[in-house]
């Protein structure tokens, strides 16, 4: 690889622009571990290694862009989960945030249960064998089909969005000779500290039935009446990478006070409620997540307190952790190309991925940070964005970072915490191919998804 220096973009604090960084760091070459999986490290030659395997060899072996996950950092983080509610709660993995056929057995093996919110996730998660009664149904809008699947196989709970959901679900469950455990999704009118697009329980969007106006005390009258469900609780999601539990303690106060409701009405004592996910990861240095053991005890102390309040059981709290869990062990490894710096404003470094294998710079204005980790340097820091090869300015992965001087084509770099929503939300814009998904663990790497060819995209033109 070359090593040739290019010419530098501004160096110095005191005269860049304004953007979403922090001064930069004291040593570039360090990786700091609040944005790395457990197992990363750099090497005394300067290269960067995750499950004791160095970026370079997975480059050769695996190209660029890929995904790699850290396997046993996943597993760590669904122990750490599981350990922290006990055995009087319930996890649920968040499949959204990524899913396939090995991450559904590491559930399994685990003692996790999985979220899923569509056909195709709930194929992926029976498919690899979890068990049918560990599954949970998310969704707003449910097809027949969807739904018919779902009571079929004998999922453990499906959540209902809508007032037409109620009855759907129902009337399949019927006429299949079933009844269907379900919860009720609400939408308690908490304004989540997140970005609207991932905010999501406020009363104007698509998600759940408000409590004001009496609409889900509503819904309950409806559900509890109906032969083919038998309801057992009250689901309520406020929002994605949330660091302040505030929003979650508003939450289960107004969850609490609705079931208090229907013990007064219909004198049924509901045995669980859902909080929901939603907790927040380090993206980059200055965030601050909390650890499960803390959110364990925060929640189940809002919940004891509020539920002494109004006289009622303890019922069974659910979380449903995503991207706390796969968000932190996954980083993307990609190419150098092209170095672009622009007198006055910043060095444009241009990789062999983009909006197509992460889409939430573009989608959120999400911020990422970036390391050259194929080698060490001790060239001064250089603000750099990080842009993709796809036709759109805003085909951003790193808005605003540091990076040495001495950058070159032919280097890799990485982002870190890129586990959850960037492959489940990868797309083939301009034709791009979907990049592998690689586990490593104790000095092995496997392929768990496959990087897609051009045969695939051809093989769907039927044209």
């Amino acid at each position: 690889m070359s090593r040739s220096a290019h010419p530098a973009g501004p160096r110095h604090a005191d005269v860049l622009p304004e953007g979403h960084y922090s001064a930069p760091p004291a040593d570039l070459n360090a990786l700091d571990p609040k944005v790395w999986s457990r197992t990363v490290t750099r090497g005394p030659e300067g290269v960067v290694s995750t499950g004791g395997i160095e970026v370079t060899r997975l480059a050769e072996e695996f190209g660029t862009p890929a995904y790699f996950i850290d396997e046993a950092d996943f597993r760590a983080r669904c122990q750490a989960w599981r350990d922290a509610f006990g055995s009087d709660a319930d996890v649920f993995y968040a499949g959204k945030a990524f899913l396939s056929r090995a991450v559904v057995r590491w559930l399994h093996e685990e003692g996790l249960n999985l979220d899923v919110c569509s056909g195709g996730e709930l194929a992926t998660a029976l498919d690899a064998g979890m068990p049918a009664e560990r599954i949970a149904f998310h969704g707003n809008n449910k097809t027949p089909e969807e739904i018919e699947r779902a009571v079929e196989a004998g999922v453990g709970r499906i959540v209902l969005d809508s007032f037409q959901e109620i009855v759907r679900v129902a009337h399949i469950a019927e006429g299949l000779g079933k009844r269907q455990r379900v919860q009720i999704r609400v939408t308690v009118g908490v304004e989540a500290h997140t970005h609207e697009f991932i905010a999501t329980a406020h009363e104007d969007q698509k998600f759940g039935i408000a409590l004001a106006g009496g609409q889900a005390a509503e819904a309950v009258r409806r559900a509890l009446k109906l032969d083919g469900l038998e309801l057992i609780g009250i689901h309520s999601h406020i929002g994605s990478q949330i660091f302040d539990m505030a929003g979650f303690e508003v939450s289960a106060r107004r969850v609490v006070q609705l079931l208090a409701e229907v013990r007064d009405e219909h004198g049924v004592e509901l045995p669980e409620i859902d909080l929901g996910g939603g907790l927040g990861i380090a993206y980059t240095s200055d965030d601050d997540p909390r650890e499960p053991h803390e959110i364990a005890a925060a929640l189940n102390e809002i919940v004891t307190r509020e539920c002494a309040a109004a006289k009622l059981r303890t019922p069974r709290i659910s979380v449903e952790p995503g991207r706390a869990i796969v968000g932190p062990t996954a980083f993307t490894l990609y190419e150098v190309g092209t170095i672009k710096p622009l007198e006055g404003l910043r060095t444009y470094v241009s990789v062999d991925g983009g909006m197509s294998d992460n889409i939430r710079t573009a989608l959120y204005d999400a911020e990422y940070t970036v390391a050259l980790v194929s080698r060490s340097s001790d060239a001064d820091p250089v603000l750099v964005r990080v842009v993709g090869k796809h036709c759109e300015s805003g085909d951003i992965v790193v808005r605003d970072a540091f990076l040495p001087a001495d950058l070159a084509p032919g280097d890799l770099i990485a982002v870190p915490a890129t586990g959850a929503y960037c492959r489940s939300m990868a797309s083939n814009y301009n034709h791009a191919l979907r990049p592998p998904v690689v586990a490593v663990r104790d000095g092995e790497a496997r392929v768990i998804v496959r990087r897609e060819t051009e045969e695939d995209l051809l093989r769907l033109d039927v044209g």
